[in-house]
């Protein structure tokens, strides 16, 4: 079986139309058209069921294409393995990084120590939710992922280390009825209330809706918005009230703890009595198919999680999340 096969069999799986994987790959359709047939002709079966409409896999096509990934992905790893005998000096690393913040390690700090270290290596970066960038290490589709999920939220096979426990704060416009307060319980909040959530699948949407579920009240109505920033100024603005990590409003680093920026049109922050009620941020792998590459970025990682937690270490009660 032709890897080349398999890389054109994935193209098509992943865009279900043949012009536009064999744009993808750079070889002419019909070409590509004919190592689908050949690689069918090896598997003894039809990947492909095609209409002048539509592409859809068969049965034996849904069970090759994670097969496939795997095969790939080993393939990557054995390659990166024998660039390691080399020092490290050209590669890939496969990297997926969470679209919030993470309070205790700075990420770009992180990515320029490893580029310093191994300018050989290049960065592939992806920024997606939580959820699908851990099934993408799983799968064997990214090397390691920086993700907003707590330990109990990663899937069965990964390994983690738990890199930041950012409590969530409730954000409301000044004029709110419970603007007044330091800290409250989420059951506190009006039954009439609007929530402005992150997007879906994220890390912070499962930990804000984990937290609704501790203090036994649903959500109640709300939209979605992709960026945090966003999110407590439509607050300040009074569309409705939000949850965010508390780094997102403070900066716990600067000199007595201040508002990093001072929340716009005089909106408050307050505490959410759930001590459980954090972000979490991890770092994800599987140690059984660790690139050298993603190994030393693992290194790296630790490196300055270890620094930047004796300036702020993580609450024991923080890391039960």
């Amino acid at each position: 079986m032709d890897l080349r096969h398999l890389k054109y069999f994935l193209a098509v799986a992943e865009t279900r139309n043949f012009t536009q994987a064999a744009a993808s790959c750079y070889v002419a359709q019909s070409a590509l058209s004919q190592q689908i047939a050949r690689l069918e002709k090896d598997v003894g079966a039809r990947l492909f069921s095609r209409t002048s409409r539509s592409v859809r896999l068969t049965a034996a096509g849904e069970l090759l294409e994670p097969l496939a990934r795997r095969i790939l992905a080993d393939v990557d790893t054995a390659r990166a393995a024998l660039d390691a005998l080399s020092g490290l000096r050209r590669g890939r690393l496969r990297l997926g990084l969470v679209q919030t913040r993470a309070s205790a390690v700075d990420l770009v700090e992180v990515m320029a120590d490893y580029h310093a270290r191994y300018p050989g290596i290049d960065f592939h970066v992806t920024n997606a939710p939580s959820a699908e960038m851990a099934a993408a290490v799983l799968a064997g589709d990214l090397d390691i992922a920086i993700v907003g999920l707590g330990p109990r939220q990663i899937p069965d096979g990964l390994d983690h280390q738990v890199l930041a426990a950012d409590p969530l704060v409730l954000i409301v416009p000044a004029g709110h009825a419970l603007a007044d307060r330091e800290a409250l319980d989420l059951a506190d909040l009006p039954e009439s209330h609007q929530l402005i959530q992150f997007t879906r699948g994220s890390g912070l949407r499962r930990q804000v809706e984990a937290a609704f579920a501790r203090a036994g009240v649903e959500p109640g109505q709300h939209f979605q918005v992709g960026q945090i920033q966003d999110m407590i100024r439509l607050a300040a603005r009074g569309i409705g009230v939000t949850v965010v990590p508390r780094s997102s409003v403070f900066d716990d680093s600067a000199p007595g703890a201040g508002l990093r920026d001072a929340l716009p049109y005089g909106a408050r922050a307050l505490r959410i009595s759930d001590e459980a009620a954090v972000h979490t941020i991890c770092v994800v792998h599987d140690s059984k198919r660790l690139a050298p590459a993603a190994a030393a970025f693992l290194e790296v990682v630790e490196r300055h999680a270890i620094r930047d937690r004796a300036d702020g270490p993580v609450h024991e009660a923080d890391r039960s999340a």
